[in-house]
């Protein structure tokens, strides 16, 4: 389970499991936002499909519990490509 929350301009906290839970606090600007969806989701929908992303790499014991999203694109070459084709944009 991957849920995400508002929790202020530009930040939101990902919980992430079931039962014994983490939280993460990511921050993604609304420009690096449109870059990565067009605008034509939600943010709470593009923070999801990242956590996908991530939890398919790392165990989320591993992840930071505050970064931000853009900076997944230096750690993860492909992260940006993914997450376009995962949201359906080619």
């Amino acid at each position: 389970m991957i849920s995400v929350t508002l929790v202020d301009a530009n930040t939101y906290e990902v919980v992430v499991g079931n039962g014994a839970c983490r939280v993460h606090r990511v921050r993604m600007n609304g420009d690096y936002y449109r870059q990565l969806s067009g605008g034509a989701f939600t943010h709470e929908w593009v923070l999801v499909q990242a956590f996908r992303f991530l939890l398919e790499r790392e165990p989320d014991a591993s992840l930071p519990a505050e970064f931000d999203l853009a900076a997944l694109a230096a750690d993860y070459p492909g992260f940006e490509a993914d997450i376009g084709r995962r949201l359906h944009r080619r």
